[in-house]
């Protein structure tokens, strides 16, 4: 079982904490981490430059479809960037600890 870092960035803190929290309370996600960051983006034809917040969910290849379904039920952009980077190496206590916290709903 692949493990992926999933990624979003959110518009603001609270909606960042929303999401990391319904991922870990649903099993989706073993651990979230949120971090503050500048944006540099073209979007429809402009440069923006905004602040965002990082969301980083430690989670498992096979719940990478619903850990996105449910970053886009709470997400307000028009269009998120969510994505799955592979882990590995992954330190093996570790990566089991991931693999059983993200195996379903508490």
């Amino acid at each position: 079982m692949a493990l992926l870092a999933v990624i979003t960035t959110t518009a603001t803190e609270e909606e960042a904490r929303a999401i990391a929290r319904a991922l870990v309370d649903r099993g989706l996600a073993a651990c979230v981490q949120i971090s503050a960051l500048e944006s540099f983006y073209i979007w429809q034809g402009a440069v923006q430059q905004e602040p965002e917040y990082r969301v980083v969910a430690k989670t498992t290849e096979e719940r990478y479809p619903d850990v996105e379904q449910t970053i886009k039920e709470l997400h307000s952009y028009e269009l998120p960037a969510i994505y799955g980077l592979p882990l590995h190496p992954v330190y093996a206590p570790y990566a089991e600890w991931v693999r059983t916290s993200s195996g379903g709903s508490r």
